[in-house]
This record gives structure tokens, C-alpha cells and sequence, in this order.
């Protein structure tokens, strides 16, 4: 029997990359059987507001100044060749095909398992791939939770988000803390977000 490596697939905008992704990528990293994290960076998201969503290219930019020199995570950026919107389905398709020895799991928050049934090919989803699941404080009472292929953790939770990121640089308020030094560098620099 071929043991096929095992690798994370953690979906976001990453508009911008923050220390809370960090965190929850390195929390799996270490406390899971995750040989790696890939990062996949989605063009669009078919169910977010697209308005002020960095272009793609600059977002991989960031990802890569974020996981810099880090063992065990890559960029992943399969969905910038895929039609727009990305479907994680087709992603998914996508990368069992090219990597035929790899299993791949789904890392995602408990908020995103709440609306899975709002993604296309859902129960498919949920039937052919394994998810690891973190778990937010408000979204506990949730469908899905019974699956075969449902995983839940307790990742740490940083209080910081992409939006909070993004109003802090708009208002010229410090958000350094927030996010990886090579990444506040890059939005200074090009005055993302402004």
C-alpha cells in the first residue's frame, strides 16, 4: 500500500496575510498529521464582497514574504489558472489529479462549516475529502459536525483579521503587531489599501 503525504489546504483571499493565519497554519502544522500547509491563494471568492480585494498577484506576494524560510509551508496558486469565480470543488479535482501520492485535507473554520451547504458540490465535499475544522466561539452549533470526514480542533484564535488590517491602514493606525514584519514592509511600501 502507497502511504501518500499528507498536506493541509488553507483557502483564504489573504487580503492581506496575517498573524492569526499564522498561527492556525502552524498550530496544525505541529499538532496534526500534516506533513505540509499550502496555502491557496483564491482569486475570488464567489461568496465575498470582491470590492477591495488586492490583485492576486500582489496577494501571493505577501503570502510568500509571510511563510519566508518557514519548513513545511508552500504557496499554492492552482485557482489563478482556474475560471473565475474559483469553486474549492474544482481546486480540489485539480490537485488530486496532478498529485496523484498526495491526500489532501481541507483546514478550515468552524464559520465556513456552518455555510458548506452554500458551496457548489457540497456533499461531495463532504464525502470524498477529510476536513479539519477550527473551532470559533460563535459558530459551535453547526451541521455537519457528525461526518465521517469532520475533524475538529482547537487552534489559538487570534483576535485579528484581514478587515481590521485593512480600516487600521485606511485610518493610518499602527497595525504592525498584526501581521509579519516582511509583510507590513510590503503594504507600507506599495501603500496597499490606501
Amino acid at each position: 500500500m502507497i502511504i501518500k503525504r499528507k498536506i493541509g489546504l488553507f483557502f483564504g483571499s489573504f487580503n492581506p496575510i496575517h498573524n492569526g493565519h499564522l498561527a492556525i497554519a502552524e498550530y496544525f502544522q505541529k499538532n496534526t498529521d500534516l506533513e505540509e500547509i499550502w496555502f491557496v491563494i483564491s482569486p475570488q471568492n464567489p461568496l465575498k464582497n470582491n470590492s477591495d480585494l488586492l490583485p492576486e498577484k500582489e496577494r501571493l506576494m505577501l503570502v510568500k514574504a509571510a511563510i519566508f524560510g518557514h519548513p513545511g509551508f508552500a504557496i499554492c496558486d492552482v485557482e489563478f489558472s482556474l475560471p473565475r469565480p474559483s469553486y474549492t470543488i474544482d481546486t480540489l479535482s485539480l490537485l488530486k489529479n496532478e498529485y496523484p501520492n498526495y491526500q489532501f485535507v481541507i483546514i478550515m473554520g468552524s464559520d465556513n462549516l456552518a455555510i458548506l451547504n452554500t458551496w457548489k458540490d457540497y456533499r461531495k465535499i463532504l464525502e470524498q475529502w477529510t476536513l479539519y475544522v477550527y473551532n470559533r466561539p460563535e459558530f459551535h452549533d453547526i451541521p455537519y459536525k457528525d461526518e465521517p470526514n469532520v475533524s475538529f480542533f482547537e487552534a489559538p484564535l487570534l483576535p485579528i483579521s484581514s478587515s481590521m488590517i485593512r480600516q487600521k491602514i485606511r485610518k493610518k493606525e499602527n497595525y504592525q503587531a498584526l501581521v509579519h514584519p516582511s509583510v507590513a514592509n510590503y503594504l507600507a511600501e506599495h501603500q496597499c489599501f490606501l
